[in-house]
């Protein structure tokens, strides 16, 4: 009996084929998975990533909520067009300790991997007021209740907390002191030597030019100026071809 006819006798053999099928995809996965279970992690670490502060990572609640990720994502993919117009394709390690991560497939507005540091303070203040008078051709809605609205301080100790059980490691210095860290990154003014020593490569400065209110526009915008600053990519551009 040749290949061919065997192979037509499995075809019409539902039975044999079902158990055929399932033992193909159980192989497959054995394989793929099992490697996993011998990995402590499948992430590698990279030079230059720390926790949020505890106003970026109020600042991040603030994106969620408001739903930015439904038309904003966070994943540079390594194609040429991607590379030129967002910057450096994102790494995994940028995302290890986001719960959830903001990655998508789905773009209304550009890619904000990269956006940090790109733009002024004022300039999104000025965007998340009114979008229109900053990018004519943008249909995202305003956000200037943010400016007015006072970033909710009295849990975000207990969410330090909750991201630690996860895997993100704040230390308990930074949880016993996660409100006054909140408030003093917004204030120039104040006694910042034990954040400084706490998160490395962290802007201190009044986001929204409020200095009256810490307020969710504030922590919105310490979110965004951070995000894709700090990692050294110059470390991970070997490949000529997306640069």
């Amino acid at each position: 009996m040749s290949f061919l006819e065997k192979h037509k006798k499995l075809e019409r053999n539902l039975s044999l084929l079902f158990v055929g099928s399932l033992v193909a995809v159980l192989i497959g996965g054995i394989v793929e998975i099992a490697p996993l279970f011998y990995l402590k992690n499948t992430i590698e670490k990279v030079e230059g990533m720390r926790p949020y502060t505890p106003l970026e990572l109020a600042g991040r609640n603030i994106y969620v909520r408001e739903g930015c990720y439904l038309c904003h994502s966070q994943m540079i993919r390594p194609f040429r067009d991607e590379v030129e117009r967002y910057g450096h394709y994102s790494l995994a390690a940028e995302s290890m300790y986001d719960h959830p991560f903001q990655w998508g497939s789905k773009r209304t507005g550009p890619d904000l991997a990269r956006v940090g540091g790109r733009y002024s303070d004022e300039w999104h203040v000025q965007h998340l007021k009114n979008p229109q008078g900053v990018v004519p051709q943008s249909i995202m809605p305003s956000y200037a209740f943010l400016a007015s609205a006072p970033v909710e301080i009295k849990d975000i100790a207990k969410h330090l907390k909750v991201n630690k059980i996860v895997g993100v490691p704040y230390s308990d210095e930074m949880i016993e002191n996660a409100m006054a860290d909140m408030a003093v990154q917004a204030n120039p003014d104040g006694d910042t030597q034990g954040l400084e020593e706490r998160y490395a490569k962290i802007s201190i400065r009044n986001f929204d030019g409020d200095l009256k209110l810490l307020s969710e526009m504030d922590a919105l915008i310490a979110y965004l100026q951070m995000l894709g600053t700090l990692v050294d990519l110059k470390a991970y551009s070997q490949d000529e071809n997306l640069r």
